[in-house]
């Protein structure tokens, strides 16, 4: 059993700012697995997250028990409701993916790595703390920092709970699909081969 972790803020205000990747991924995920009428996720109040539970066939291979979880209780306290899913569904931290906005890596590009520190993102920060292990996967999904003279002019944390601007929309609907992409080569093949096919030079 695998749980996919899309980290983000609940709610319309911040539906679409770059702190949200991480569900925008998670959305695309399942609408494309599921299609658009099951597409739906199950709040889940004792897990403080918003959830899917899939049966996953591969092409080769055995189906595979996969929840898809956007946790509720805003980025900062993930680890909270990360906690909550791991325990509850007895899932190891190597069976845990979490995909999430990487402020210094360029809108379009992504690293997957396993263990670590946080680099400072406050909601893998959590989890750590919450899980007491670095010993998970993550889907590190730019935002594009360096590359936003906006970046420039406002803090960190009004960029990256910012909107993309219109010159970035088309690299960010390439990027989640990069990253959905990515979760199915994980899921067909294995996680390295992931690694391999879309890090980042």
């Amino acid at each position: 059993m695998k749980l996919i972790v899309g980290l983000g803020n609940p709610g319309e205000k911040y539906e679409k700012t770059r702190h949200n990747l991480g569900f925008m991924v998670l959305d695309h995920l399942l609408k494309d697995l599921e299609g658009v009428k099951k597409s739906s996720f199950n709040k889940e109040e004792k897990l403080k997250s918003d959830i899917y539970l899939l049966d996953y066939q591969p092409k080769n291979g055995e189906m595979e028990k996969v929840i898809l979880a956007k946790p509720l209780t805003y980025m900062n306290n993930s680890g909270m409701a990360v906690s909550l899913i791991t325990h509850f569904y007895k899932i190891k931290p190597i069976d845990l993916w979490v995909i999430h906005d990487e402020l210094d890596l360029p809108l379009g590009s992504m690293k997957i790595r396993f263990g670590g520190s946080s680099a400072g993102h406050h909601g893998v920060e959590s989890i750590l703390s919450a899980i007491g292990t670095d010993k998970f996967w993550r889907f590190r999904m730019g935002i594009g920092k360096d590359n936003s003279q906006n970046s420039k002019l406002r803090n960190v944390d009004d960029f990256v709970l910012g909107g993309f601007m219109g010159s970035e929309k088309g690299t960010l609907k390439h990027a989640v699909k990069r990253g959905y992409e990515a979760i199915i080569e994980a899921l067909e093949d294995d996680i390295l081969s992931a690694m391999n096919r879309f890090n980042t030079k």
